[in-house]
């Protein structure tokens, strides 16, 4: 079957967060796409496959070396990517079904470039966890969690954000999916905000994603409530980095962000 990488939120490669997007034709086992996923070592694998239906063109699923996730948006952007360059869905929205979080529509612009419609993951502000400084090696101002099961830390400046050299291990402890770490952007920034995301359970290597989606569902909200707008562009300051746009409509929440395929091949499996 045909698998691709696809680098997400960049318009170059080796930029943004690579996903694997394995493009099936038959329904797969969970244990067998498990493998599939820690055999590409990405920090996801996405599997989507036709399905025929009233709501939805796609079933897509995600998971990273170690588990299945519920929402992913860097490997949503890829899989549409993968889908609109290889011909396999026709120039018009897809819209996946998933597990987990309804059913998301992915739009392809006259640009090429890509805007998916995600649910919006509110923040419930909370105290921050016992020695949560240490962790991280900044002060939090605020802390929340958010709808999806992270910890959303807002620290003082885009410098503390991009100077972070967090103890994963000691994250790791902590009763939550992963970490955003995030700060209000520089003046004369392209961008409104920063973040980095740390999942040690999820993530292999130094774990950390280098560009989150669905950390982006709890950042817009937050961001567009604090400074007021409904249009923001975040930068995840990751060793690769991207941007992500975000737009904010009620309860949903718009990201948009480009892809580039570097790799093209067969699993042989």
């Amino acid at each position: 079957m045909r698998m691709l990488v696809v680098d997400a939120f960049t318009d170059r490669p080796f930029v943004g967060n690579p996903a694997a997007v394995c493009l099936l034709d038959e329904p797969a086992e969970p244990g067998w796409m498990q493998r599939v996923a820690a055999e590409m070592k990405h920090s996801e694998t996405a599997f989507a496959r036709p399905i025929e239906a009233p709501d939805a063109d796609f079933e897509l699923r995600w998971f990273t070396p170690a588990a299945e996730v519920d929402l992913c948006g860097h490997a949503t952007l890829a899989t549409a990517h993968a889908l609109f360059e290889t011909g396999t869905a026709a120039a018009r929205p897809i819209r996946f079904r998933t597990l987990h979080s309804g059913v998301l529509t992915v739009t392809r612009g006259h640009d090429g470039g890509l805007r998916m419609d995600f649910p919006a993951c509110p923040t419930t502000e909370t105290g921050p966890p016992d020695g949560l400084a240490g962790m991280l090696g900044a002060r939090p101002l605020r802390v929340g969690r958010t709808s999806l099961g992270d910890l959303l830390v807002e620290v003082a400046d885009e410098a503390a954000v991009r100077g972070l050299a967090p103890d994963t291990g000691a994250l790791a402890r902590l009763d939550v999916r992963g970490v955003i770490v995030t700060a209000a952007a520089d003046e004369g920034r392209e961008y409104a905000f920063v973040s980095r995301f740390f999942a040690a359970d999820l993530l292999p290597g130094d774990h950390e994603d280098p560009v989150t989606g669905s950390a982006h569902c709890a950042l817009g909200p937050y961001w567009g409530e604090r400074l007021g707008r409904t249009e923001l562009v975040g930068y995840q300051a990751s060793a690769r980095g991207g941007l992500v746009g975000v737009t904010l409509r009620d309860d949903r929440v718009e990201l948009a962000g480009r892809a580039f395929t570097v790799l093209d091949g067969e699993l042989r499996t």
